[in-house]
C-alpha cells in the first residue's frame, strides 16, 4: 500500500510541475509584448519632452528605441506633430504570440502622447 501512495503522491506532484511549467511560459509569452509596450511608452514620453519639438529628431529617436526593444513598427507607422506648445506622438503596432506552433494570439497596442 506504501508504494501506491507515493505513486499517487508523484503523479499530483509532477501535474503541479508541468502546469506550473505551462503557466510560467505563457506568462513569459504574453508578458513580454506587454513589457515592450510599456517601456516603449516610458520612453517614447522621455524622448518627445527631450526632443525639443523637432519632429524628425523626435520620430529618429523613437524609430531607434523601438527597433532596441524589438519592437515590429516601420518608420511611417510614428506620427510626430508639433503643435504650438506641445509635441504629439502616436504610434500603433500588433505582435503575434505564438505558443508552440498549436495556438497564435495577436496583440495590438497604441501609444498617443501629448507633451
Amino acid at each position: 500500500m506504501n508504494k501506491k501512495a507515493n505513486e499517487k503522491g508523484f503523479v499530483k506532484v509532477a501535474l503541479v510541475l508541468i502546469i506550473l511549467v505551462i503557466c510560467a511560459y505563457v506568462g513569459y509569452k504574453v508578458g513580454m509584448p506587454y513589457y515592450r509596450y510599456s517601456a516603449f511608452k516610458s520612453d517614447a514620453k522621455e524622448i518627445t519632452r527631450i526632443g525639443l519639438g523637432e519632429v524628425e529628431r523626435t520620430k529618429n529617436m523613437l524609430l531607434e528605441r523601438a527597433h532596441e526593444l524589438k519592437i515590429p513598427i516601420e518608420e511611417d507607422a510614428i506620427s510626430v506633430i508639433r503643435k504650438e506648445k506641445t509635441v504629439q506622438v502616436n504610434t500603433s503596432w500588433k505582435e503575434t504570440v505564438d505558443f508552440m506552433g498549436l495556438y497564435q494570439k495577436e496583440f495590438a497596442f497604441n501609444i498617443d502622447i501629448e507633451e
